[in-house]
Formats: C-alpha cells, structure tokens, sequence
C-alpha cells in the first residue's frame, strides 16, 4: 500500500464484522496490518478470526442493539486497547417478513432504536475519545435503499421487498455521517458513509436466481457484488488518502442509483 494508504498499526473497530460485508473488510485491515477489534453477535467473531487465521485481530462478542451496548463498547475497547484510529460500523437493525401494510409502528420504532440509536451512540463514544487526539475516522454503513425505495415488481414470493424501516434507518445514518462530519471537522475527525448497491449474500443466490438476474438488470454494470468489491472504498475512508473527504456518502453499487 502507499504510505497514505497504509493502516498499519492503526486500531480500528469494526461492528458487525463477522458479517458478509464485514469479514472481507476485517481480513483487508489485518492483512495491512491494522490492528483490529471485531465485534459481532456471540461465537460469531470468535468462529471467523479462528477459521480465517487472524493474527492481528481480537474477537468480541457485543450485541450493539441498544445505546447502553454501544458506548460500553466502546468504553472496553479504549479501556483494552487505546482509542481506535478508526471505526467501521456495519451492524444494523431491521424488521422481517412484514409489508408496508402489515408493520407495527412499535416494531418500526423498534428498527430505529435498535439501529440508528446505538450508531449514534457508537459515533458520539469514538468520536468523543478521538477529540483530544485530533484525528480519527467513522465510517457508516448506509444503503441503497437509503436513497431510492425497492422496486416491488422484482419482488415476487417468498422475497419482500427490504422493509420501510431498514431504509428509513440507513436514511438516517447518511444525515447522521453528515452532522458528525460538521461537528467533529474542527477537531481533525472525519465521519462518511459507505452507501452498498445490491450485494445478495450466497445464499440468497443460489436459491433465487430469478431474483439475482433482476437485480443485474438494474445496476449500470449488469451485475450484482461481490463482497469483497465493499473492502477498498471502505480502507480509503479509514486511511490518509481520505484526509480530505469528510460529510460524503462513498456509493458502491454498480450504478444502481445513477439510473
């Protein structure tokens, strides 16, 4: 890497990192020799730094679904290992298998209390803890779907298309990049989104192929990513070389949202 690429020996937190997005994003950083925190829902982060080889990363089990679990994150982290040069925050909340029609407002209020609220929590915490330092990077994960809405017609049964609540919440963490971004520039902080296109995990797959090739037929390139397609955007907002870009929503979704 280049020296304003390079992370190395940089700590950086990543939430949800055991995760489709999240383990190729983990194993880019360990092998550029950051030094990782890798949370995840128990036995997760332990199973993938053991099965993956990790040698730089150390594992911990969080459920990051409240305010509460958030900032005593990342109170342990700064406690075990300093205060993080950098963090990536992937976990989310989001309903499943309801219809705009059929969602309970107190399980769409659930989605922003379990997401939105701890990312600002987990924001505010990091950001806190990086202010005397005078440098630091946050970096959200967003979605496509928090900037244009599903379109039902690729949708057809089982598939639902991605529930109000999980866009609503990715909505809202793009305008919560962009305040910490205001707020924390004068302290040397910088905060951005990465914003995913259509990423299918293999699952869904292979076992909706239908599905897979409307999704290509959307993106300007023809296809759906690859996981690992999410892992440079993500380690050029965390590096030097993003000393200047602060406030921004880094799209990486095969040109889903210029059409």
């Amino acid at each position: 890497m280049t020296p304003r690429l390079a992370l190395t020996d940089q700590l950086i937190l990543v939430t949800g990192g055991a995760g489709y997005l999240g383990r190729p994003i983990v194993a880019a950083l360990d092998d550029a020799s950051a030094t990782v925190v890798c949370c995840d829902l128990p036995g997760r982060s332990e199973a993938f730094v053991r099965e993956a080889g990790l040698r730089r990363t150390t594992p911990v089990s969080a459920n990051v679904d409240s305010a509460a679990a958030a900032e005593a994150l990342v109170a342990e982290v700064v406690g075990r290992h300093g205060v993080p040069d950098g963090v990536v925050h992937l976990a989310y909340a989001s309903s499943s298998g309801e219809t705009l029609e059929s969602l309970p407002a107190a399980t769409f209020d659930a989605t922003l209390t379990r997401g939105l609220t701890p990312a600002f929590a987990l924001g505010r915490a990091a950001a806190e803890s990086m202010k005397a330092r005078g440098r630091g990077s946050l970096v959200f994960f967003a979605s496509m779907y928090g900037v244009v809405a599903p379109d039902p017609r690729i949708y057809r049964e089982p598939l639902k298309p991605n529930p109000i609540d999980y866009g609503v919440g990715k909505a809202g963490l793009l305008q919560l990049a962009r305040y910490f971004a205001v707020h924390y520039g004068p302290h040397g902080l910088r905060c951005n989104c990465v914003t995913p296109g259509p990423f299918p995990n293999p699952e869904v797959r292979e076992r909706h192929p239908d599905f897979i090739a409307e999704l290509n037929r959307k993106t300007a390139l023809q296809r759906v990513g690859r996981n690992e397609e999410i892992v440079g955007p993500t380690l050029f907002l965390l590096s030097d070389a993003a000393s200047y870009v602060t406030g921004h929503s880094l799209v990486v979704d095969g040109g889903w949202t210029s059409q």
